[in-house]
């Protein structure tokens, strides 16, 4: 089938398929629970699911789409048309799908992979823990091989979407006696058991997405260790790549694009001969505009350099820590220019969109934080991209 064959034949198939319900919204990841939450977004799933559409790229025989490169930019250029919600989100598809993809072996790949295409199965990561966060390698949950399972014990926090997951990927000490990187194992866990116990953690922002993990006595099959024992390090630094380069490559719209700071500031500012009235506002617009395209566009050039299949490269190091620097920024200034309207809480006089945009300022603060913090970041580009001395 030609591209333009298949283009024509999948924008009849979304528009006829993807519920408008589904259509223009902002999602992010604090909300994503509620918004997939609906029986609209069960449709929307179980039909992109019959075709592997929620991992188009995915080989067919784990469930996925099996598309090459350019019938997926054609499938995600008429989702942006249409702009649809993906049909399904997660650390499954974003994560822990294209490192067993990697890693994993036949077994597991059969085993997990189709039901995080069809949507089955949630994941949830459990990396940090209380003393272990911006140093990762030197957490302490244990686990201890026994047979043909792992006795997993000990304690995660931050652990996103917890309270909603089926699964979780984990990193645990399997050898205390060796240097802290040398000693780590990657492995898999259910959470629907005895020994795992879940507690959610409320934010500034009024919302739960956090949460801390513990694990008492909780068991992981010797099969569902990823990889080699005591080298899960390297499996979990992959998986962290392939984190990184989850950010989507926006689509361009048909028609003039908005820009939404500009928008936002001529409704609180006002226009003089055409240009917002407040330079000093105009100008933080146009950085904070120039930036985030400069992203785009470096998101797009990796995109185009995986064309060949291979795993992302260190380029994809810098997404976390520009990509979470400006959406902390983007908030800020989009509470900025709405000035005391945009610092509202709740009450009749703020507007749905100012109250939002309260929400987002707090909620951003964290961005540059979890994930690897913005310093973090900035040591693993020096010392492990560039190269740099200590």
């Amino acid at each position: 089938m030609n591209l333009e064959t298949f283009r024509s034949e999948t924008r009849g198939f979304l528009e006829a398929n993807c519920p408008q319900s589904m259509r223009n919204k902002a999602l992010h990841f604090e909300d994503a629970h509620e918004i997939y939450s609906t029986a609209d977004a069960d449709l929307w799933l179980n039909c992109m699911a019959e075709r592997g559409w929620t991992a188009p790229t995915w080989p067919a025989e784990y469930g996925g789409g099996g598309l090459d490169f350019e019938s997926n930019r054609v499938l995600q250029e008429e989702l942006a048309a249409i702009k649809a919600l993906p049909p399904a989100t997660g650390m499954g598809l974003a994560m822990i799908g294209p490192t067993l993809l990697e890693f994993g072996t036949e077994e597991q790949r059969q085993r997990h992979l189709p039901k995080i295409v069809s949507g089955e199965v949630r994941w949830c990561q459990g990396y940090s823990e209380p003393g272990s966060g911006s140093d990762l390698a030197s957490l302490q949950t244990r686990a201890v091989l026994e047979g043909d399972q792992f006795i997993i014990n000990g304690q995660k926090i931050w652990t996103s979407g917890a309270q909603y997951s089926n699964w979780m990927f984990a990193l645990v000490r399997t050898n205390p006696g060796v240097p802290k990187h040398d000693g780590i194992s990657f492995v898999l866990l259910e959470m629907d058991q005895p020994g795992v116990t879940i507690k959610p953690i409320q934010l500034i922002s009024g919302s739960s997405p956090f949460c801390e993990t513990f694990f008492d006595n909780a068991v992981a099959r010797r099969d569902d260790l990823v990889g080699e024992l005591n080298k899960g390090w390297t499996v979990g630094k992959r998986l962290l790549q392939y984190e990184r380069s989850a950010t989507s490559v926006r689509t361009k719209k048909k028609g003039k694009p908005v820009n939404p700071y500009a928008k936002i500031a001529k409704a609180y500012f006002g226009e003089k001969s055409g240009k917002l009235s407040s330079p000093d506002i105009r100008n933080k617009i146009t950085r904070q505009t120039m930036m985030e395209k400069s992203l785009q566009l470096t998101i797009q050039r990796v995109a185009e350099e995986s064309k060949s299949g291979k795993a992302p490269g260190a380029a994809t190091s810098i997404f976390k820590l520009v990509g979470s620097t400006l959406a902390k920024e983007g908030s800020a200034l989009k509470s900025e220019v709405r000035g005391v309207s945009g610092m509202g809480w709740e009450g009749d006089s703020f507007t749905a969109d100012e109250l939002e945009s309260t929400r987002g300022w707090l909620r951003d603060r964290a961005v540059t934080i979890y994930g690897g913090t913005n310093e973090v970041q900035m040591n693993i580009i020096s010392k492990r991209v560039l190269g740099l001395p200590d």
